[in-house]
C-alpha cells in the first residue's frame, strides 16, 4: 500500500467515527486556498488591537508590552492546565511542564526594561494620567495564573489568613485575597473602583475557576504525588524556581520598572488604581509563596530580601 493509500485509509477511519464522509471532506480541499502566515497569525487583527488615548508616541510601546504579557500569560495557562487535568502525570511530564510556564516567566521578568528603558519619563506621567482608574491590577488571567498555582490559603491576605479554613466558603475567601488590600479600605470596607469594576467584571468567573483548581492546582496536584516522586530533585527544583521566579523576581522586575516613573517626581506618585503600589507590590510584605513546603524556614523568613538566585536543591 502506497503512502497516499495508507493516509486516505486513516483519513476514512477519522470521519467516520464522527459520521462523517470522507469523500465530502477530500472534495472541499479541492476548493480551499493555500494558508499564508498573515492569516494563520491573524496579523492585520493584532496590530489593530493598539488604540491609544493620548497623542504620546510611548503610549504604544505601554499598551503592546501589556499586550505582549496577556499572552505569554495565556500561554502559561495552558501549560497549567495540561498539569492540572492529567490524571496519570508523571514526574518528567511535570517537570517538562514547569520548565516551560518558567520560561515564559523569564521571559516577563527580563523584558521589562522594553517598558523601563522605552518610555520617556515625561510622556509617561502624561498619558498615565489618561487610565486611571485602570491597573495592571485588573489582569484576570495573572488572577487565574496565581488560583491554578496555589492552594488558595496561600493567596489570602496574611493578616487573615488563621480566620480561613477549608469550610469557608470560597466568597468570603475571595474577600480576604492579598490583593484586595490595594483597593480596599480595611478600616472601613470600601472598595475602590479599580477594586469595584473588577469583581463587577470577574468575581463569578473566578469563584468557578477557584472552585475548579481547588484540588488541581499545581501544590495540591505535587502532594497527591507518591512521595518518591515529591522528592524528585529534578521536580522540586522546577517547583522552587518556578515560585521564585513568579513571586519574587518578576515581582521585583515590576516594582522597580513601577518606582522609576512613579518616584520620578518631586512627589512620589500613586499607582493608576490608586493603590498603595510599594507595600502591594514588594514580595516580602505580603509573601505570596505558592509551595511553602519547598522552601527552609530561614527562606521563608526572607522571602524578598534574600535574593536565591539558583533557587537549586543539591
Amino acid at each position: 500500500m502506497s503512502k497516499t493509500d495508507e493516509l486516505i485509509k486513516q483519513l476514512g477511519a477519522k470521519y467516520e467515527a464522527i459520521g462523517q464522509d470522507v469523500n465530502v471532506h477530500l472534495e472541499g480541499l479541492l476548493h480551499s486556498t493555500p494558508i499564508t502566515y498573515w492569516d494563520y497569525i491573524q496579523t492585520d487583527a493584532l496590530l489593530n488591537l493598539q488604540t491609544q488615548r493620548t497623542n504620546q508616541p510611548d503610549e504604544l510601546v505601554f499598551i503592546m508590552y501589556h499586550q505582549v504579557n496577556e499572552l505569554l500569560f495565556k500561554m502559561i495557562l495552558s501549560e497549567v492546565k495540561q498539569i492540572a487535568f492529567n490524571a496519570d502525570i508523571t514526574t518528567a511530564f511535570f517537570s517538562e511542564r514547569l520548565g516551560r510556564i518558567s520560561r515564559y516567566f523569564d521571559v516577563l521578568s527580563s523584558s521589562f526594561t522594553v517598558m523601563g528603558e522605552g518610555m520617556e519619563v515625561a510622556q509617561y506621567m502624561k498619558f498615565r494620567n489618561t487610565l486611571t482608574p485602570a491597573s495592571g491590577f485588573q489582569s484576570a488571567q495573572y488572577r487565574k495564573i496565581e488560583f491554578a498555582s496555589t492552594e488558595l490559603i496561600n493567596l489570602i491576605d496574611i493578616r487573615f489568613r488563621s480566620t480561613i479554613d477549608r469550610d469557608t466558603p470560597f466568597s468570603n475567601a475571595f474577600d480576604h485575597l492579598y490583593w484586595q488590600a490595594a483597593g480596599k479600605d480595611h478600616a472601613t470596607g470600601k472598595k475602590s473602583t479599580l477594586l469595584r469594576l473588577f469583581e463587577e467584571r470577574y468575581m463569578d468567573e473566578f469563584i468557578i475557576f477557584m472552585e475548579t483548581y481547588n484540588t488541581l492546582n499545581l501544590w495540591t496536584k505535587f502532594k497527591s504525588l507518591p512521595l518518591e516522586d515529591q522528592e524528585n530533585v529534578t521536580l522540586k527544583n522546577a517547583m522552587r524556581h518556578y515560585d521564585h521566579t513568579v513571586n519574587v523576581r518578576w515581582v521585583m522586575a515590576h516594582y522597580d520598572a513601577a518606582g522609576k516613573y512613579l518616584n520620578s517626581g518631586k512627589e512620589k506618585a500613586e499607582a493608576t488604581g490608586g493603590s498603595d503600589w510599594q507595600k502591594y507590590m514588594h514580595p516580602r510584605y505580603q509573601k505570596r509563596i505558592f509551595f511553602p513546603g519547598l522552601w527552609s524556614e530561614k527562606e521563608l523568613e526572607n522571602w524578598g530580601i534574600d535574593n536565591l538566585e539558583s533557587c537549586v536543591i543539591l
